[in-house]
């Protein structure tokens, strides 16, 4: 964090102290010798609020092991240990991840498969018999 950022935080925070002080005596009776404590503790609490707390994440725990969750047929879903020709629906519907979320989580290669790699080949060579990703001939 740069000095400059510093700066404004801790003005931003003087500023909200005294915001909230404002708002609060103006509501309630505060005697004079205690309007010094309030802004402290006002003070105090904000800037509790506003120091970043670092959190330790657990790393979760794959149903399999990663090695494990690509075969031939199938994938193992890292996060059920379900088995699936296809990855990409589950995640979503059970979920909420997409590709890219799932392989964030996993800490995976962005070339992980969502897909079964003989499922894939199969889609490749039924597409290329219906003649599809070839230049269409031109009628004469």
């Amino acid at each position: 964090m740069t000095e400059t950022q510093k700066d404004n935080g801790a003005e931003l925070l003087i500023e909200l102290t005294a915001e909230i002080v404002a708002a609060y005596v103006s509501n309630n009776s505060v005697a004079a010798n205690d309007l010094p404590n309030v802004i402290s503790q006002v003070h105090m609490a904000l800037g509790g609020a506003t120091t970043p707390t670092e959190e330790v994440a657990e790393k979760p725990k794959p149903a399999v092991p990663v090695r494990r969750s690509i075969q031939n047929d199938y994938l193992i879903c890292l996060e059920d240990g379900q088995k699936f020709k296809s990855l990409k629906r589950h995640l979503m519907t059970h979920y909420g991840l997409t590709p890219e979320q799932y392989r964030e989580k996993w800490e995976l290669p962005a070339d992980y498969p969502m897909v079964a790699p003989a499922y894939a080949e199969a889609r490749s060579r039924l597409a290329k018999e219906m003649g599809l990703g070839q230049k269409r001939k031109r009628r004469a």
